[in-house]
């Protein structure tokens, strides 16, 4: 919770990291435990990124989703201000604030507005306000990021190019039979490799400014299908594709894609990392682990 690295543009020394790192296990939910870390601590910049992120698993269970996600936040802010330390706080939302745009609000600016269409996505809406009332109301220097989908390595196979990419390195390794199960295909997304999304959040924590929110995203949209045609290209087995009714969401959202002018223009962030090097990455890492 209070960890960070201030080497965002270099390459850094993961053994060396870890010996500069203090790390503390403990509930968000519970306020004490929160407090205590942080008086602690005592950080200068808090990257709260504990929350439950799987939009699915928000449909079978949204009360664990709205607890984990706007109290442990709740809890965040509060002992930042009751240890009564200047900290900058990254408040992550998400893309799926916006819910269903309509055509003529492509791209998709900070500015338009909010439809939550899932539990998830209410949860980071709370997440998000929450952020902005303890700014306007406390003074807690709150910056607040909508960052749309982002893809690689070590990803859970909850998201969407992960379950892909494990499905096809199993049925290369004859661990499953050769077909690979799917939802939506004609949905568009917006995709950015994390270590962009990363280096995206420490400029936004660091160069942005409190009380304000910024997109993070590539600026294009890519149909889901592509995704998929690009796995199956890739695949060193022949697979068949089956369409799973258990893969598709009550709602969904036909296109987002994301205006990201506003962090580029207050911090020059943009993505570096291409679609398809993102994409191979994430193949090869779970190949990596289904050998291992």
């Amino acid at each position: 919770m209070a960890g960070i690295c201030r080497c965002a543009e270099d390459e850094v020394n993961i053994c060396d990291l870890r010996q500069r790192l203090t790390l503390y296990t403990l509930d968000l939910t519970r306020a004490s435990e929160v407090c205590d870390v942080v008086a602690d601590a005592r950080p200068d910049l808090i990257f709260h990124l504990a929350a439950q992120a799987a939009v699915p698993l928000s449909w079978e269970d949204p009360e664990s989703t709205i607890i984990n996600n706007i109290v442990g936040q709740l809890n965040v802010l509060k002992a930042v201000l009751t240890c009564g330390i200047g900290a900058r706080i990254l408040v992550v939302g998400s893309n799926e604030e916006y819910g269903r745009p309509l055509p003529e609000e492509l791209p998709i600016k900070e500015t338009n507005p909010l439809r939550p269409c899932n539990p998830y996505a209410v949860s980071k809406v709370a997440q998000d306000m929450m952020g902005y009332q303890y700014f306007a109301s406390h003074s807690v220097q709150c910056v607040r990021v909508r960052p749309f989908n982002h893809i690689g390595p070590r990803q859970s196979d909850a998201f969407v190019t992960a379950a892909f990419a494990r499905q096809v390195a199993e049925a290369e390794a004859g661990l499953r039979p050769s077909v690979l199960k799917c939802g939506n295909l004609t949905a568009q997304r917006d995709f950015t490799d994390v270590r962009d999304m990363v280096r995206g959040y420490y400029l936004a924590l660091t160069k942005g400014e409190p009380g304000e929110v910024y997109n993070l995203g590539s600026g294009r949209s890519v149909p889901i299908q592509a995704v998929l045609d690009f796995f199956l290209s890739r695949s060193k087995v022949a697979i068949r594709v089956e369409q799973d009714s258990s893969c598709f969401r009550p709602i969904d959202v036909a296109e987002s894609v994301c205006d990201f002018s506003k962090i580029r223009e207050r911090t020059g962030w943009e993505p570096r990392i291409p679609l398809e090097q993102s994409l191979a990455d994430v193949l090869e890492y779970w190949r990596e682990k289904i050998r291992t």
